[in-house]
């Protein structure tokens, strides 16, 4: 989605002046949805308006479940925090959209963009760096030159380990089970992050009366997790989550992977930007990955148009500089708020304990103490 997001971007602000390539190695689906199972993402609201800008969010609209509220708790404490829509005075505080009606959209997007081309599916088999260009030799044979290479591959970018563009890993030692569940009471568009011993459960409302689930749990759990029946499967998961949404009815195909916080030392080098997962892969405790992505990619996709308009060298180091310092504020404060959301939350020593529950008071009771956590939360920070 980040490297669709970039092409559309390119091509939307240019108008249709830059020729973009997109080599995207999976072919879509688009005749096939998972059903129940189908996997989401939250939209913050800066990420929906974003989309708006280049003309993205009016075809995801219809598909896309509103967020009327987000409760916040530490389970077992009195700490509790509730931001609301009609509080913060907006439609809604963000969206989920599926990921296969995202997908979709797209792709179609994609195809309209006479400027753009498409190589899928096709990968990268080596990259060659000049003075001037980025000359690509892909898997299916077919030469590419470039101005920009621009990777957006994923938390384990190939391009990346091509480039010697080094990343480190933090092992946040936990493991999240995905899900989709459905509750004996409906949503209403309420979103819930609650904090365990074992780490967050979250659950996001999706359509037809599903929530999301994200269960974070220890590495030594995992296995057990994932090997429950589905009958104690949501015992357990309503014992975590408490009964604010009723009784847990329904589970759908689980799934899991370790949480790992992922960034690469440098975002630019010569004639390559990084943007995305390949830039930086996050928990997913504040749902911050894609939003923080589609940050990442209107800011280069502003810079390299600029320099388009400018007869400037759209790859060129200036170019690469400018994106750089943009993102390098929010790039840190995102990863340092999230990383630190689970140092705190997921520690049970009695002095965390106490110190976050009064926090969540506090900003419960005081909007200014609140108003950080609601301006990210909603996505509504410079870049």
């Amino acid at each position: 989605m980040a490297g669709a997001s970039l092409a559309i971007a390119l091509d939307t602000l240019s108008q249709q002046g830059l020729s973009v390539a997109v080599v995207e190695a999976v072919e879509p689906q688009l005749d096939s949805h998972p059903g129940y199972d189908s996997r989401c993402i939250a939209l913050s609201l800066g990420s929906v308006a974003l989309l708006e800008r280049i003309g993205l969010w009016q075809q995801l609209l219809p598909q896309a479940t509103a967020i009327a509220d987000i409760h916040v708790s530490d389970r077992g404490h009195a700490g509790i925090v509730r931001i609301g829509a009609d509080d913060e005075a907006v439609d809604a505080l963000g969206y989920v959209i599926e990921l296969a009606d995202a997908g979709r959209v797209f792709h179609q997007r994609l195809a309209d963009c006479q400027a753009v081309t498409m190589y899928c599916p096709d990968t990268i088999a080596n990259i060659e760096r000049q003075q001037q260009q980025v000359n690509l030799t892909l898997g299916s044979g077919e030469q590419l030159s470039a101005g920009l290479l621009v990777t957006a591959d994923g938390a384990l970018s190939g391009c990346c380990d091509m480039l010697g563009i080094r990343r480190t890993e933090y092992d946040f030692e936990q493991v999240a089970v995905i899900a989709n569940v459905t509750t004996s009471q409906a949503h209403q568009g309420r979103a819930f992050e609650r904090f365990t011993p074992y780490g967050p459960v979250a659950l996001l409302p999706m359509s037809e009366g599903r929530s999301s689930l994200v269960w974070c749990v220890k590495p030594e759990h995992h296995h057990q997790v994932m090997s429950w029946s589905d009958e104690q499967f949501l015992a357990e998961l309503q014992q975590a989550f408490g009964w604010r949404l009723g009784t847990m009815v329904k589970t759908g195909q689980r799934a899991s992977y370790p949480l790992l916080l992922r960034q690469v030392e440098r975002i630019t080098t010569h004639r390559v930007a990084v943007v995305g997962n390949a830039a930086q892969t996050l928990h997913p405790i504040a749902g911050q990955g894609f939003n923080l992505g589609l940050r990442d990619v209107m800011s280069l996709a502003e810079e390299v148009v600029a320099a388009y308009e400018q007869h400037q060298d759209v790859g060129g180091s200036a170019m690469l500089s400018r994106y750089r310092q943009r993102r390098m504020p929010d790039r840190q404060a995102t990863i340092t708020m999230t990383a630190g959301l689970v140092g705190i939350f997921a520690n049970d020593c009695l002095p965390l304990v106490a110190g976050r529950n009064l926090g969540l008071m506090a900003m419960s009771a005081f909007d200014t103490l609140k108003a950080p956590l609601v301006q990210r939360a909603l996505g509504q920070v410079e870049r």
